[in-house]
């Protein structure tokens, strides 16, 4: 592809680390172990990466961390763009990636999470739709109060640099800078992030109900790891 003048009108970004025991899914041990976390990680990574390549007309990227993960994130999408994440905090660092590729001549560029394995493929064509349209920004609400996906079809720095990440208040904080910058924001369906216990439970119990290409990867370490889950299941 023509690095200044893209084919595609639409790129679609998730954050990544490099899955690492003790260093990855924190959040998560206990209830598991530090490499159990890190191999759910990545079983959340690539379901993310699944989902992407469902999304038509769009270039998918891998915004990853840290910076000698190159290789690993080229050996396990080669049909992904990669980018390093450049800032020392997550809205700089998402800001910097998004105004990236808009300035590589994409028309609709949006940014997501690597740990919403279930999240349906249709939010993401969605966000890319209202871009198309009439909004300027589209935002994916979790129900924690932050977002799973954010979208633009300019830069908007202050939207990412001037809202304090990683707190309850996230999107709403977001939505009131848009709303000063006088931007047009559309809102997808709300969804969850994977990063505690509970959440743990509520998409081990969702995968068991939706058909079985749903998160096949996570799927696959709930089947292999039966007796962990059952034992978080019962101290909830």
């Amino acid at each position: 592809m023509n690095k200044r003048f893209p084919s595609l009108k639409n790129a679609l970004l998730t954050v990544a680390k490099r899955p690492m025991p003790g260093r990855t899914k924190t959040r998560l041990t206990p209830p598991l172990s530090p490499a159990q976390a890190a191999a759910l990680y990545e079983c959340f990574l690539q379901d993310t990466l699944d989902l992407m390549r469902r999304v038509p007309q769009t270039q998918p990227v891998i915004a990853y961390l840290p910076q000698e993960a190159e290789t690993y994130f080229t050996e396990l999408a080669p049909d992904f763009e990669s980018i390093l994440q450049q800032g020392q905090a997550l809205g700089a660092r998402l800001d910097n990636a998004l105004t990236h590729y808009l300035q590589l001549g994409y028309k609709h560029v949006a940014i997501m999470n690597s740990d919403s394995p279930t999240l349906p493929a249709d939010y993401l064509a969605a966000a890319f739709e209202a871009l198309a349209g009439e909004a300027d920004v589209v935002l994916g609400p979790s129900d924690d109060g932050g977002y799973y996906l954010i979208g633009l079809k300019r830069p908007a720095p202050r939207l990412l640099r001037e809202v304090q990440m990683s707190t309850s208040t996230v999107t709403a904080d977001t939505l009131t800078l848009a709303a000063k910058e006088g931007l047009r924001v559309k809102l997808l369906p709300a969804w969850y992030d994977v990063d505690d216990a509970e959440a743990l439970v509520r998409l081990s119990t969702e995968i068991a109900q939706v058909p079985a290409d749903v998160a096949r990867h996570t799927r696959t370490f709930f089947a292999l790891n039966q007796e962990i889950l059952g034992a978080i299941e019962t101290s909830q």
